[in-house]
């Protein structure tokens, strides 16, 4: 509740409870706790861990205007080995079935190909938070292989449908080879949707 000064003076009306029409000031005031506990939900428990989703830096192929992460091509706060071995360890003591990559450009980071294939090898689910456009980048184009090869998810960022609002948000023909990079991974037997069950 906020404190309401009038000239130096407390005002008492802070105090005040205004409830919402049709409420009464006990009803307004209910808490989560009590909410939880009429149904028998309090106090929440955790029930387990699903995912273990690792950021692996800011360094990235592009400069998107909407990157809540203000990744780019001159960042280079990027996830070391040590801290990579550090997190494999954390999934190889527990039971979480799936290991999320994201960043950045998760694959710019020298650990990637690494992590995924120490990931697989413990049999985890591994996903890829992929902006397509990296598959084409020098250095980067036999990726389809290697994540269709170790039956990574990848999850594809493309902001909009429209090739006019992409552009504007991540550069010039950035939607076209997004396209582009969409259509070699067909050519690689992905496939849209979530099949992990159906392949793991």
């Amino acid at each position: 509740m906020s404190l309401v000064t009038v000239h130096g003076q407390r005002d008492s009306s802070a105090d005040a409870v205004h409830p919402l029409p049709g409420l009464s000031p006990r009803q307004s005031l209910r808490t989560c706790e009590d909410a939880l506990a009429e149904d028998g939900l309090h106090p929440l428990r955790a029930t387990g861990i699903e995912v273990l989703q690792v950021s692996l830096g800011k360094l990235c192929n592009m400069t998107c205007t909407h990157c809540h992460v203000d990744a780019e091509p001159t960042r280079r706060e990027i996830m070391t080995r040590e801290t990579a071995e550090a997190c494999l360890a954390a999934l190889a003591s527990t039971d979480i079935p799936v290991l999320d990559l994201t960043g950045g450009a998760p694959e710019m980071n020298p650990h990637f190909r690494w992590l995924v294939q120490e990931a697989r090898r413990l049999d985890r689910h591994v996903i890829d938070r992929c902006n397509l456009t990296i598959l084409r980048a020098p250095g980067y184009t036999d990726l389809p292989e290697f994540l269709a090869a170790h039956r990574v998810e990848i999850v594809a960022s493309l902001p909009c449908y429209l090739e006019e609002n992409v552009d504007a948000q991540r550069g010039n023909r950035a939607f076209n080879r997004s396209i582009e990079v969409l259509r070699q991974l067909n050519g690689h037997g992905s496939r849209l949707g979530d099949d992990r069950k159906a392949t793991d």
